[in-house]
C-alpha cells in the first residue's frame, strides 16, 4: 500500500492488524522494522527541519497517531481510516511478542518506571519474555548495546522522547540483532501504571488530546499545531 504524504512527511495508512502482519514476515526474512509516530506537530516540524523529515521518512512505519492526520487524511481522500497510536502499536507488538515467543527489551524513563513497566507488562501477559530491560540513565552506550545483544530480545522499545529515542535507534541498530524498534515516548509511564491514559471514551471519539490539555493546560500552545496543520491541508491543493 502506498503511503500518504503531508507536506513532505511520509505517513503509513495501514491498521494495526496489517502492521503486525507485515512485522511477522520482515522477522522470517530477517529484516528490521522501525516504528514512528505521526502526528500534526511532528509534520509542521518536520516540514521546516530537513534532518527530522528524514529521520521520519526513513522508519519503515509512519504511524498515524494524531487525530490531525486522520482528518487530514479524509480531506484529501487519502486511505488512512483509523489511528494509530502509539503506545497501542506497541501494546499490539507485546501481544505479538507473547503469541511468537518473541524477547522484548526495553530501554528508557527512570529505573523505577522501566522495572515496574516490566513487572506489569509480564503480569498482563503471561508467559511473554522480557529479554531485560535498561532506564535512561545508564550512560555505558557499548554495555548496554551488548546487553541488548546478549539477551537475545527480537523487539525493542526505547523510551527517551521524540526525536532523541529515533535518533539513538537509528545511530545504534546497525550494532543490534533485534528486529524490531520502536520509540515509545511516555509508554512505560502508562504500563507502569504511573501516568492514566485518557478514558475510552475520548480514545474512541479521537479527541485523548483534549483530554490531556485540561490535565495539563501548559500544552495549549503544543496543540495549537493541530488546526493550523487542517487549515494548511484544507487550502493546499497537493498532499
Amino acid at each position: 500500500m502506498k503511503k500518504e504524504s503531508y507536506f513532505g512527511i511520509d505517513v503509513s495508512p495501514y491498521t494495526y492488524e496489517e502492521i503486525i502482519a507485515d512485522i511477522k514476515k520482515r522477522i522470517s526474512l530477517n529484516q528490521t522494522s522501525t516504528i514512528i509516530a505521526v502526528n500534526p506537530e511532528k509534520v509542521m516540524k518536520g516540514e521546516k527541519n530537513p534532518d527530522l523529515r528524514e529521520l521520519i521518512n526513513s522508519a519503515t512505519y509512519q504511524i498515524p497517531d494524531g487525530v490531525g492526520i486522520l482528518l487530514a487524511s479524509k480531506l484529501k481522500g487519502g486511505q488512512i481510516h483509523s489511528r494509530v497510536t502509539g503506545v497501542d502499536m506497541m501494546e499490539r507488538l507485546l501481544q505479538f511478542a507473547q503469541e511468537e515467543e518473541h524477547g522484548v527489551f526495553l530501554y528508557g524513563a527512570k529505573e523505577e518506571v522501566v522495572s515496574k513497566a516490566a513487572e506489569n507488562i509480564e503480569n498482563k501477559y503471561p508467559g511473554i519474555t522480557i529479554s531485560g530491560y535498561q532506564n535512561g540513565y545508564f550512560k555505558d552506550n557499548e554495555a548496554l548495546i551488548q546487553q541488548i545483544n546478549a539477551s537475545g530480545a527480537k523487539l525493542l522499545f526505547v523510551a527517551m522522547g521524540s526525536p532523541r529515542q529515533e535518533l539513538w535507534i537509528r545511530e545504534n541498530m546497525p550494532r543490534l540483532d533485534t528486529l524490531v524498534y520502536q520509540g515509545v515516548g511516555g509508554s512505560f509511564d502508562v504500563f507502569a501504571g504511573h501516568v492514566k491514559r485518557a478514558p475510552k471514551l475520548y480514545r474512541k471519539l479521537g479527541i485523548e488530546w483534549l483530554y490531556r490539555l485540561m490535565k495539563e493546560p501548559k500544552r495549549l500552545k503544543r496543540q495549537m499545531a493541530l488546526p493550523q496543520f487542517l487549515a494548511k491541508v484544507l487550502f493546499s491543493k497537493n498532499k
